[in-house]
């Protein structure tokens, strides 16, 4: 991929290039929505890197916020009074996930290697794409940035059994990574799952309703197996718990739930 353009280095308090725009919306993804905040090491860093204050990159990071249905229905607007370029950003990322997600990891490659000096192709990348490595592995920075970007929305908790120990959740895909290549990136694609809810939804094992409860398949409802019945039939027609941003789509979730209907007879 050829580096981008870089326009990043106006001075704090002029008017905020698309590449700025598209780095604090790429920070804002990945960041549970209490640490959108000037104090967050994580944010004065990226602020460094594109040359604006912690408070500026912060507000832009609300600004961001006050778009989002999620965030609206719970109340909190954030500052209201996000631009024309913001929501343009906004769409922007929501149209092409994937593309949004690769240019922004090479945006703070190029970034990094001019700050410390380095040249494009030998330096090392740091939380923001979610590898240490010399070599941008593309793969793994898209399945981070979706895993960044689910994990924060639920708040680091599994959307069913409330688990949080973080080595044991899973951004479980709605519909399959290889079946809809448009959605392979998009957050309101993704649930904060345990590993085994995770590995029993990506098996059609149960399924959403369009209200956000647990269905199960008639074999998870007909099985003898002691711990299955256990885990699994005290959720049924349980609600999730829905996340901060990026609510699941109902397009998508419906596909899912067609699927495992179909697959057990009941379509």
């Amino acid at each position: 991929m050829d580096e981008p353009t870089l326009r990043t280095s106006a001075p704090s308090g002029k008017n905020w290039s698309r590449e700025q725009l598209k780095l604090a919306f790429y920070f804002y993804c990945q960041t549970p929505f209490g640490q959108l905040h000037a104090r967050n090491p994580k944010l004065i860093e990226l602020a460094k890197l594109i040359n604006r204050t912690p408070s500026a990159l912060a507000m832009k990071c609300v600004n961001f916020a006050s778009l989002d249905p999620a965030i609206r229905r719970s109340g909190r607007t954030g500052l209201s009074n996000a631009s024309r370029q913001d929501r343009a950003v906004w769409d922007e990322f929501h149209a092409d996930w994937e593309r949004l997600a690769n240019e922004c990891a090479q945006l703070i490659r190029t970034l990094q290697s001019e700050r410390d000096g380095h040249s494009a192709g030998n330096f090392d990348l740091d939380n923001f794409t979610g590898e240490t490595r010399e070599v941008v592995a593309t793969q793994r920075v898209k399945q981070e940035f979706f895993r960044r970007a689910v994990l924060s929305s639920y708040r680091e908790r599994c959307c069913i059994s409330g688990v949080t120990e973080r080595c044991l959740l899973v951004a479980s895909h709605i519909v399959p990574w290889s079946e809809d290549k448009s959605n392979r990136l998009n957050p309101a694609n993704g649930l904060c799952l345990s590993a085994i809810h995770d590995k029993a939804f990506d098996s059609y094992l149960f399924a959403l309703t369009d209200d956000y409860r647990v269905i199960l398949s008639e074999k998870l409802r007909a099985t003898t197996d002691v711990f299955l019945k256990s885990v699994f039939h005290p959720i049924d027609d349980k609600p999730i718990e829905l996340p901060d941003r990026f609510v699941p789509g109902i397009a998508l979730i419906s596909r899912h739930r067609e699927k495992m209907l179909s697959r057990s007879g009941e379509l």
